[in-house]
């Protein structure tokens, strides 16, 4: 698949099955034929326009760690930087993303110009990564690092599901 790009022509059938994969990628093509009332091929050739135009940038899985025994940590890393001339934050972020702890990386608004979600097996080890990589680079000013304790919802996604209580109310 190509880079992602800004400014592909859509209509709102490709929107509508943008829609459906955000939500689950692994979805049947007949299936999502049938949701949108399309034919199959049809289905398949939208799908691949839109992974040739880069709107489709890539597939995930989400998994929830915390129900392994794999130990991973993750962390929210704001990143102050000086943008270059003629090339803004790209440059630095390019650098940034480049690092395989290194799992997102958004410009954002606000008091920091970067925001960065690095993984790693331990806290020190995500530490290690910020202290010696991220902010020795030469136009990083400052980092603010935020660990991540539990997750709630990811990607739209509530990862516990709270149970419902299954007893009869009983009324006298």
């Amino acid at each position: 698949m190509s880079g992602c790009r800004k400014g592909v022509s859509m209509d709102s059938m490709d929107e509508r099955i943008l829609s459906i994969i955000e939500k689950n990628s692994r979805i049947d093509r007949k299936e999502l034929a049938v949701l949108l009332g399309m034919e199959e091929a049809d289905v398949r050739e939208r799908l691949q326009k839109l992974e040739d135009d880069g709107v489709i940038c890539g597939y995930h899985t989400m998994i929830d760690w915390d129900k392994t025994d794999v130990e991973k940590v993750m962390a929210l890393i704001e990143v102050r930087v000086t943008p270059q001339r003629g090339q803004g934050f790209d440059n630095i972020a390019e650098r940034i993303y480049k690092y395989p702890e290194v799992t997102s990386v958004y410009l954002m608004s606000g008091a920091y110009d970067l925001m960065c979600i690095v993984e790693g097996r331990t806290l020190r080890e995500v530490s290690s990564f910020v202290s010696d990589k991220l902010s020795t680079l030469d136009t990083v000013i400052s980092t603010a690092t935020h660990f991540i304790l539990k997750k709630y919802k990811d990607h739209g996604t509530i990862m516990e599901k709270k149970e419902e209580d299954q007893r009869e109310i009983i009324t006298p």
